[in-house]
């Protein structure tokens, strides 16, 4: 008898639903599209698995130092009040300078300056708030806020100093003036920076 033989009785094996012809059980089933009936093969993943959607990448998080608005905006309310203050005292000081020279008479009369301390000191109050703005501003849109800030307020200073100096008819009012504006530009030029720097917080 060979092991082939269909005259070999059959076995326990037989009894229990082995076959030994393992085409029965590939052509009992579907297959797939694409599948390889040969050992070994899968069909495509794709056919059976929908594709994860795409993530949009994430933007890498900056290590640039962000400011704390609270503590920037009290700062530069500190800067326009100090402003003010200093803007109102030299006025107030080169107006009683002024009248005691226009008293005695001995250096001439003197024009009094162009507006009263008050003037000056609500233009400087302003000036300063518009400097925090700016410096925010820069800080936002600008490598180096710093930088740009001390350029533009610095070349600002120079004009308001220079062109009372230069167009005004009288010396004395000229020269009052550009110390005003000078009181008032200074303090900014400083303050705003050191409280914008002092303001930031890295997260």
């Amino acid at each position: 008898m060979y092991p082939n033989d269909p005259n070999k009785p059959r076995t326990a094996r037989y009894d229990r639903g082995y076959d030994p012809d393992p085409q029965a059980y590939s052509q009992s089933y579907p297959q797939q599209p694409g599948y390889d009936q040969g050992y070994g093969q899968q069909p495509p993943a794709d056919q059976y698995y929908a594709a994860a959607p795409a993530q949009p990448p994430r933007r890498p998080k900056s290590n640039r130092p962000q400011v704390n608005p609270t503590m920037f905006i009290g700062g530069v309310l500190a800067t326009a009040i100090v402003t003010g203050l200093a803007a109102w005292l030299v006025a107030w000081l080169i107006r009683l300078v002024i009248e005691r020279v226009n008293e005695t008479g001995k250096l001439g009369v003197w024009n009094p300056m162009a507006n009263d301390e008050y003037w000056f000191a609500v233009v400087a109050f302003l000036c300063a708030l518009f400097a925090g703005a700016l410096w925010y501003v820069l800080q936002l849109a600008t490598p180096s806020p710093n930088q740009f800030f001390s350029w533009i307020v610095g070349l600002l200073i120079i004009a308001a100093v220079l062109i009372p100096l230069l167009l005004s008819r009288d010396w004395t009012t000229g020269i009052s003036t550009a110390i005003i504006h000078a009181v008032i530009g200074l303090p900014i030029l400083f303050l705003v920076p050191a409280m914008g720097t002092k303001s930031m917080e890295r997260r």
